[in-house]
């Protein structure tokens, strides 16, 4: 096995056990044993539990990053890329919390930790923003003045709604569908979105 295979090994293996167990009663040697690696290995790749969740919430972000991407390359008018990303964004989050149990705890209480290791995401995704703003602005579906500014506020909104969306507080009551036609006139509108339907 290469190495970055054994490593994504552990780390798979270490987040099912995050997940089940909770972060405070998983040890090293749980995720050793349960990898078929020996504790050798393991400190190969991490020097400490706190590393390896941290390798954790890093590849967490990375599947959220790629989705994000994918949406970026799609073919689409830009107004409806925002739209998607800003979808994409939210889902996978909510994904991401959902499927990782008992470890959802941990992300908030450690919200400082998963700041940090958001960092390199965030920024990526604000580049992503920037994008698709410049050409709508190009092609003259936005009327934007500062492009930078209106990428920087649409990623700290999409920040500030996650605990919300998760919860199902977001739009009570709302399905995805009912909620659409609204985020879009919002999001259209703010963006000065000529002759949206």
């Amino acid at each position: 096995m290469s190495i970055s295979k054994t490593r994504q090994k552990l780390v798979d293996v270490a987040r099912q056990l995050f997940a089940k167990n909770g972060l405070e009663n998983t040890t090293m040697n749980d995720i050793a044993v349960a990898s078929g690696k020996g504790r050798r290995t393991l400190y190969t790749y991490f020097k400490s539990k706190d590393d390896v969740y941290y390798a954790v919430i890093e590849s967490e972000l990375e599947r959220l990053s790629d989705k994000l991407d994918e949406v970026a390359a799609k073919r689409i008018r830009p107004q409806d890329k925002i739209i998607e990303l800003i979808y994409t964004h939210l889902i996978m989050i909510k994904e991401t919390v959902v499927r990782n149990g008992n470890l959802r705890a941990e992300f908030f209480r450690n919200i400082w930790m998963v700041e940090k290791v958001r960092k390199n995401f965030d920024e990526d995704e604000l580049e992503l923003f920037r994008k698709v703003y410049a050409d709508g602005k190009a092609d003259g579906e936005f009327d934007i003045d500062d492009v930078d500014l209106v990428a920087d506020i649409t990623h700290y909104c999409i920040k500030g709604l996650e605990v919300p969306f998760i919860y199902g507080r977001l739009g009570h009551g709302m399905t995805e569908e009912t909620s659409k036609p609204l985020v879009v006139k919002f999001v259209y509108g703010a963006l000065g979105k000529n002759g949206f339907k």
